[in-house]
């Protein structure tokens, strides 16, 4: 739904969210479904405008894939060896539909992939990757074209970084590779234990998923299945971090609080209180909030560097300094040109006009504005609608005053939702 998100701040929140599906599982999920010659069920996914590209991108590909319900069945055999060049170029992981292709059809096309403006992305793991696998890579301009003349073989891979796209690139190529393949240095995030269990569940054989060395047996052929994508933890780490900068009491379910703990932990020492459940939290905050101090983000098990921005906004309400370093990407924080956002306490937050740079910074701006005296408007939404589903709704049930708002473009009056 698009229209500026409406904001009148000061209000505590209190309730119990459910945590959808991760958006990061999902997107490698639905590309993971192009090697599987039956069909794919992916159960209970947001509707989220990164999804819909996926979907336009599975179409490109020559599949069926649509919503049934709250689930995505993808079905037929890809026969189209060139994704859609504006779907692909509007989203980062549109690379990782290039491998399926690679390896059902010896050949895949795209253009070089979009996403966030936040620093540096190359792909250049995912392309060295492949072709130690045997995939011949070049760029013709924008447009990145691949093939396998012999077919994609297995191979030994260390990776120099811990990259979770070029992790789980190399995981879809080394499911339907023949041979064995061994990925040292792999990322480590539960998104990468989600996409092997999904590869397993349909005839894959995938070994140390969510260890720093995969091992991957390439199989022929793989079948479908029906899955329930993981819970999102940076959907649960925003509202927690929104709970520290509002105030009150919110119960976040069907997400386990390990896989998000370094957040927590944070929101811990700055105040907040925080209940830990096998597969729930409660997160708390009625006293003050105080400064962090300095904190880092990096590849998991510590901090997301997606939450990196979500965290800067509740510290905006401490009083006393933080500070937050990304590690991860260069420019994070739309706010400053360096990698450190410093946050020194103020007088108190009062509501704005602003824009959304990007995903995680939109969500930010969100947060701050629910901490904010008086009315605040963020525009550029539909970068946050790629990564949240129903947002305002899930906030207003929790008692913020939020809501979506339409600007006219011939003079009517504004439509509001």
């Amino acid at each position: 739904m698009e229209g500026d998100l409406i904001i009148t701040g000061g209000r505590p929140l209190n309730g119990t969210v459910r945590i959808p599906a991760a958006k990061n599982s999902v997107l490698p999920l639905l590309a993971a479904s192009l090697l599987c010659s039956s069909p794919v069920r992916l159960r209970a996914v947001p509707e989220l405008a990164d999804v819909d590209t996926s979907l336009q991108l599975l179409q490109s590909a020559g599949c069926e894939a649509g919503w049934q319900g709250s689930d995505i069945v993808v079905q037929g055999v890809p026969g189209v060896c060139r994704l859609g060049a504006d779907a692909a170029a509007r989203m980062r992981a549109s690379i990782l539909f290039c491998a399926p292709l690679l390896a059902r059809l010896g050949r895949a096309e795209t253009v070089l992939p979009g996403g966030c403006r936040i620093g540096a992305r190359p792909v250049d793991l995912h392309l060295s990757g492949l072709a130690q696998m045997g995939a011949v890579c070049r760029a013709e301009g924008e447009r990145l074209i691949l093939t396998a003349p012999s077919g994609l073989h297995g191979a030994e891979i260390t990776l120099r970084f811990p990259s979770v796209g070029a992790t789980e690139t190399l995981l879809l190529a080394a499911a339907a590779a023949q041979g064995k393949t061994v990925l040292r240095g792999a990322a480590r995030e539960p998104e990468i234990v989600d996409l092997a269990a999904f590869l397993n569940r349909c005839g894959a054989c995938v070994q140390g998923a969510g260890s720093s060395t995969i091992r991957v047996e390439g199989r022929r052929s793989l079948s479908g299945c029906s899955f329930a994508p993981m819970a999102d933890r940076i959907v649960a780490s925003t509202f927690a971090c929104a709970c520290a900068a509002a105030g009150g009491r919110v119960e976040l379910t069907g997400c386990a609080p390990e896989i998000y703990r370094p957040l927590l932990e944070i929101l811990e020492q700055m105040g907040c209180g925080v209940k830990y459940g096998p597969e729930s939290v409660v997160v708390s905050r009625f006293g003050r909030l105080h400064g962090a101090g300095k904190v880092f983000t990096g590849v998991y098990p510590a901090l997301a560097t997606d939450a990196a921005p979500l965290l800067a906004a509740a510290m905006l309400t401490a009083d006393s300094e933080s500070s937050i370093e990304d590690v991860v990407f260069e420019r994070r924080f739309a706010c400053t040109e360096g990698r450190t956002l410093c946050i020194l306490p103020g007088t108190g937050l009062k509501g704005a006009n602003t824009a959304a740079p990007d995903l995680r910074g939109g969500a930010a701006l969100v947060i701050a504005a629910l901490a904010a005296q008086g009315k605040s408007r963020v525009t550029n939404t539909a970068l946050i609608d790629r990564g949240y589903a129903g947002f305002a709704p899930m906030l207003a049930k929790l008692g913020s005053e939020i809501r979506r708002e339409t600007r006219p473009s011939d003079g009517t009056e504004k439509k509001r939702h």
